[in-house]
């Protein structure tokens, strides 16, 4: 079959790999009819998250057609549509049961080196690195979805594939970093990054009660959709301060919640931008936390800071202090996928949300190296692409 596969920096192939096969009971084998780059694969795609190899098939935001299933796999059937989301959940953890799903405790075939770099290990996730687990990924012509029992979820209506297709990840991530953020009635929220996690962010925030939401970002196109798709007002981070922008904004307060949809590539400006990107490239500091410095800094005394955002090791110079004295909360994490699938696709069917609206660019599979290049390097206006193998 045909998939897209990492081979180094910047160097995304389309080549032909072994078709999966069922190995576990409990798997099952999909035909992917649409899949997605993701913010996070350009992670990858840069080199700068660790335990990649030659080789490895990309992706985590694919759907398609049930073609088998393992003896112990129930809940599907041959034929059956479904979108499969990117992290893998046994089901019968204390973590699984507790409906943490991207913290599950018996995905990761890697954990040791997992833990070793983080204390605990995270769950296996597609396409995302032997840290994580080493499974293939979804940029793919198949995928083999271990505890098929578990994850995907059925679409049985006539809904397209670019309606359901970001239930697997950008969608509940975003919601997920909304309802992390804790938003009230009449609270203004801050959304640094108008990529898609972004924008839904800016979405499920409204969705959630939000009084305001303000949007972050240096990207034309992607203000303008937060603008006209998202209903946010906006803030060009290389036009003005972020910090007395929002200040004079909110009366001298600052945003009650703040989302770091950013993470670990953010583009910082001046000295310490440059800092941070020249200690990533030396491998003096994995990650590059502008935006998380900001948002601790700009988010209101006793507010609270979301971070959907990727982070992948160390970063230099966390304001911990005014984390601690301005008495913020911080929540983070991968999404718990499994737990949003229903509800959001609720909200897609009842008209409250149509995830199509980020979608830029739509390409098979064979193209898919050349959207790679475009989508890193933000040209032809590109804020998500779709292919289809």
């Amino acid at each position: 079959m045909r998939a897209l596969t990492w081979h180094g920096k910047q160097d995304v192939r389309v080549e032909d790999v072994p078709r999966p096969e069922i190995v576990n009971p409990h798997d099952a084998i999909i035909e992917v009819t649409a899949t997605a780059i993701c913010g996070s694969d350009l992670h990858l795609y840069n080199d700068h998250m660790p335990g990649m190899r030659e080789g490895d098939v990309l992706g985590h935001e694919p759907m398609g057609e049930v073609v088998e299933t393992g003896d112990e796999v129930e809940n599907l059937e041959e034929g059956d549509r479904v979108v499969v989301p990117f992290p893998i959940a046994c089901g019968d953890c204390w973590f699984c049961e507790n409906e943490l799903y991207s913290l599950c405790d018996n995905t990761n075939p890697n954990a040791e080196l997992a833990r070793k770099a983080m204390g605990h290990s995270p769950a296996g996730l597609f396409g995302y690195s032997h840290l994580t687990g080493g499974y293939a990924g979804g940029q793919a012509e198949y995928l083999r979805v271990p505890h098929a029992d578990v994850g995907p979820i059925v679409v049985d209506s006539d809904l397209s594939d670019e309606e359901v297709l970001f239930l697997s990840d950008i969608f509940p991530t975003g919601y997920m970093a909304a309802e992390n953020a804790e938003i009230e009635d009449e609270d203004t929220v801050a959304v640094w990054g108008c990529g898609p996690v972004g924008q839904f962010a800016i979405q499920s925030a409204w969705l959630l009660g939000a009084n305001r939401v303000i949007a972050i970002d240096r990207v034309p196109e992607r203000l303008e959709m937060a603008r006209r798709h998202s209903g946010a007002e906006t803030i060009d981070f290389e036009n003005a301060d972020v910090y007395d922008r929002l200040l004079e904004m909110t009366g001298g307060r600052g945003p009650d919640r703040c989302i770091d949809a950013v993470g670990m590539d953010a583009h910082g400006t001046g000295l310490l931008g440059a800092a941070d990107r020249v200690k990533q490239e030396a491998m003096l500091e994995t990650d590059r936390p502008a935006v998380l410095r900001q948002a601790i800094k700009c988010c209101r005394k006793g507010g609270t800071l979301s971070v959907p955002g990727v982070y992948a090791g160390y970063a230099d110079k966390i304001p911990v202090g005014a984390m601690m004295n301005k008495a913020l909360t911080i929540k983070t994490g991968q999404t718990h996928v499994q737990r949003y699938l229903e509800p959001l696709l609720e909200r897609i069917e009842d008209g409250d949300v149509d995830p199509s609206f980020v979608i830029t660019h739509q390409v098979d599979l064979e193209k898919g190296p050349e959207m790679y290049r475009t989508f890193n390097r933000k040209e032809d206006d590109c804020v998500k692409v779709v292919m289809t193998p």
